[in-house]
């Protein structure tokens, strides 16, 4: 272990920063978890999570149990002090870094000479060089005396612990020297390649793969509308063309949600307007498909009542933003069935069986709603709608069915 990196705090505690936490810890650095919701930091402190993520929970018990991770409302000395607060956009898809700006600011105090200062949340590029600025406004003998660099994180939720410790890391420095002191660090933890750039490269690269991702799947989604008005069922012509060697057309969807797909390109877009026409574009049609299933499925309850005479009973399947897990963020599911219920006209069974409960909306169990509705809307591809036998009414706006 390097001896300069044996403490650490971990700012944000939500899908990123806790499993990030509670796996350096594991690793017998000594972490201090910071959050701002109260609630989130006491139910840590019991051994307990409040998101789902496999094999998430035991890890954090461990963790606790062994005092190597410990839940806190404000930061407190370390070696070393990491960032992974929520990055949004406000109107008009500006990025919004006052989170990031906000965690810096309080860990300016307990910053020290050699400590290091790592940036994990998705940032728009000049985040890290902004957030040295600001340290060094604000504590000038710190000038060249402190560690500062950007790592975005690369996991898919649902395999957040695994893949955290096996997935490639780009690390970028504000200077060759901080790039090298945080490789030591994840070093420690991670046991993927590690690979070296500046914080500006490594903060458009998480960019990047975020905005071809969207890409390809705008054209999956774009596909999907064309083949809805040429009567062509889109997943068999998708599994057709995918016979071509060279070819690996996606599965269209509902949307593109959660906090980076959705997210990141826009970042792009903000501060090269004139030059990114494709990831503009892509981000618009994603968009464009989760008002096209709306409109879609309000016509097909329009149908319906005037075949029938009466309002059909719907059940919506799915909330989060994609399969497995529980997570809402940006989710096109969520704004569908938000708008559905706006819409009226119908009885509606909300289905989300990664959720225990929800504050805003009442669920119904997924073979409840499944047996009770005459037209089912898989808005999401969870595990257990895949076991559910297809039968007429169904819109499989998801791929569910195959």
């Amino acid at each position: 272990m390097d001896k300069k990196f044996q403490k650490a705090v971990m700012m944000g505690l939500g899908y990123i920063g806790l499993p990030t936490a509670a796996l350096m810890a594991k690793k017998d650095i000594r972490v201090i978890g910071v959050d701002v919701n109260k609630d989130v930091v006491d139910t840590i402190n019991r051994g307990e999570i409040h998101i789902v993520e496999p094999e998430l929970d035991g890890l954090v018990k461990y963790v606790i149990d062994k005092e190597l991770l410990t839940a806190s409302t404000h930061p407190s000395e370390a070696n070393v002090f990491l960032i992974a607060v929520p990055t949004p956009f406000k109107d008009n898809h500006i990025p919004d870094i006052s989170f990031v700006e906000s965690a810096t600011k309080m860990v300016i105090p307990f910053l020290r000479e050699d400590n290091l200062f790592i940036i994990e949340s998705t940032s728009p590029i000049f985040t890290t060089e902004k957030m040295a600025e600001l340290i060094y406004s604000e504590r000038p003998e710190l000038k060249d005396k402190i560690y500062i660099a950007y790592c975005p994180e690369r996991v898919l939720p649902g395999n957040v612990i695994y893949e955290l410790e096996n997935n490639d890391r780009v690390i970028g420095g504000i200077d060759e020297k901080s790039t090298e002191a945080a490789i030591s660090f994840y070093q420690q933890f991670v046991k993927a390649p590690l690979h070296p750039t500046n914080s500006r490269t490594a903060e458009m690269c998480k960019l990047v793969e975020n905005s071809s991702r969207d890409v390809n799947i705008a054209f999956a989604n774009e596909l999907s509308i064309i083949c809805d008005k040429a009567q062509i069922n889109v997943w068999d012509l998708i599994k057709l063309a995918n016979k071509h060697p060279r070819v690996n057309i996606l599965q269209p969807g509902t949307g593109v949600g959660g906090h980076c797909i959705a997210v990141d390109p826009w970042f792009i877009v903000s501060d090269f307007e004139k030059e990114a026409k494709i990831i503009r574009t892509a981000r618009e049609i994603n968009n464009y498909k989760t008002q096209w299933v709306i409109e879609k499925l309000k016509v097909t309850i329009l149908q319906f009542q005037k075949e029938n005479n009466r309002l059909p009973k719907i059940a919506l399947m799915g909330l989060a933003f994609k399969p497995n897990i529980d997570d809402l963020r940006e989710s096109p599911a969520k704004f569908v069935v938000q708008q559905m219920l706006s819409f009226g006209e119908a009885e509606y069974l909300i289905v989300e069986p990664n959720l225990k409960k929800s504050i805003e909306l009442e669920l119904t169990g997924y073979m409840d709603a499944w047996e009770q509705a005459d037209i089912i809307v898989y808005l999401v591809a969870h595990r257990e709608f895949l076991m559910l036998k297809y039968k007429p009414g169904e819109l499989d706006f998801c791929g569910v069915r195959k």
